[in-house]
């Protein structure tokens, strides 16, 4: 039921007044300006029908003080025997929102009140519409950053960035429409685990933020987490089967305040680099940032559960052909199997190849042959076998665990697989062969 808050102070028009909308709506009854605005603090009503003139505080100085307050439009309507169109002029002026003659009609009364509310509720229904993400029904990127900075600069708590992991395979694998359930249900789950009166908003994408008042513990941050992870993954399960493989999670990247700042845009950044922390460290976890000279001082937590970190680890849309890597993460590769071989020689092989022009008077390739051709290796290879570039013209190759007879069926193999490529042998495949050794 609506809510008014009747001021008068005269009794008989204060109790006719409350005897016509009580049987409409909860109705609150003060004499005075100053008993007024202590009720609208603990009973914020949806209007305030209120005499003109009053002594002590008039109604024009209890409209003002009110909006000077709480910075909020209130609905006010005024009610006046003055019959000077001046006073009627400026209190519209003001903000006032209706006036009404003394005496009044009943029926007149109650039906410029119910217009009043109408209109307020669709003003606040188009308000929420532009404050708030279609999709999750929190708050939106700039509303986010509008109640969560407010926030910030009076009230103690943690700003949280909380990140979807590995989101994109949601979608890539089970489709849009998936991925816009699971990102329904982590809104629900994030609403879920804060109060009443913090904020929450989605930020973009699959990153959200929250601002939890009075939370200054890292336990009740890394309790949230590790709440927020678990609900996610049983409603995954539940959606796409207890099969799913996708290692979907959430990793919070937290910030205190006023510790940190009192600004929105210098928490938010230090709370990102606390969520890059959390990435760069196993994902699914949380990270409190804590200024300092080095940046490895933020208290970091990840997943201990073995199923979960080797979901994380697991590669996942493995593709066609063998295991492509960049130079640096070759040679972490081969380093391994030399410390292997070492102490099981179990056969694995180094292979180079280099595709050259025929005719030596060109000594270039083009950038589009040398991809052509590493995609050419990559594919004829198995997907236990390694390979990277080196350069446009090289390819190197791991062979893993295989005897020689095997490694020269391979050669032959992508030596045909090119030249099916390369009908017009414009360009030769050369290659050299040694095992893997230190």
């Amino acid at each position: 039921m609506k809510k008014i808050l009747i001021v008068d102070d005269e009794r008989i028009t204060l109790r006719m007044t409350q005897h016509i909308l009580a049987p409409h709506y909860e109705t609150i009854c003060v004499t005075s300006g100053a008993e007024a605005i202590e009720k609208y603090k603990h009973e914020r009503p949806d209007m305030i029908l209120t005499d003109l003139h009053m002594p002590g505080m008039s109604g024009f100085e209890l409209q003002n003080t009110l909006q000077d307050q709480y910075a909020e439009h209130i609905p006010v309507m005024f009610m006046t025997a003055d019959e000077d169109e001046e006073t009627e002029g400026k209190g519209f002026e003001q903000g006032a929102v209706d006036f009404i003659r003394k005496p009044f009609r009943a029926d007149v009364l109650i039906k410029r009140v119910e217009n009043i509310l109408k209109n307020v509720e669709q003003i606040k229904g188009l308000k929420a519409a532009a404050e708030t993400d279609p999709m999750t029904g929190l708050l939106n990127k700039s509303s986010s950053q509008t109640e969560i900075g407010a926030m910030c600069r009076d009230t103690r708590g943690v700003l949280m960035m909380i990140d979807l992991d590995s989101f994109k395979l949601v979608n890539d694998i089970y489709g849009h429409s998936m991925g816009d359930k699971v990102l329904i249900r982590f809104a629900e789950i994030i609403r879920a685990v804060i109060r009443a009166n913090d904020v929450a908003g989605r930020m973009g994408g699959d990153e959200f933020i929250a601002f939890c008042q009075n939370v200054m513990d890292e336990k009740v941050i890394a309790e949230k987490t590790r709440y927020i992870n678990e609900e996610l993954l049983k409603s995954a399960r539940e959606f796409m089967g207890e099969d799913m493989n996708i290692p979907l999670g959430a990793s919070v990247g937290a910030v205190l305040a006023p510790e940190e700042g009192t600004d929105f845009l210098t928490l938010y950044k230090k709370a990102d680099k606390a969520l890059y922390n959390v990435k760069q460290n196993g994902k699914h976890g949380h990270s409190l940032f804590v200024e300092s000279e080095s940046s490895s001082e933020e208290t970091v937590s990840v997943p201990t559960d073995i199923g979960q970190d080797m979901m994380i680890l697991g590669e996942r849309s493995t593709g066609k052909g063998a295991f492509s890597l960049n130079a640096d993460q070759f040679k972490l590769i081969y380093r391994f199997l030399c410390r292997v071989e070492d102490n099981y020689q179990v056969g694995n092989h180094y292979i180079v190849f280099t595709i050259s022009p025929e005719d030596a008077e060109k000594n270039t390739i083009p950038a589009e042959i040398g991809d052509k051709f590493y995609d050419v290796v990559r594919e004829s290879l198995r997907g236990s076998d390694v390979v990277s570039q080196n350069g446009k013209s090289h390819v190197r190759v791991l062979l893993l665990e295989a005897e020689s007879i095997n490694s020269d069926m391979v050669i032959r193999r992508i030596i045909e697989n090119w030249k099916e490529e390369d009908p017009s042998g414009e360009y030769i495949v050369t290659y050299e062969m040694e095992m893997v050794r230190a």
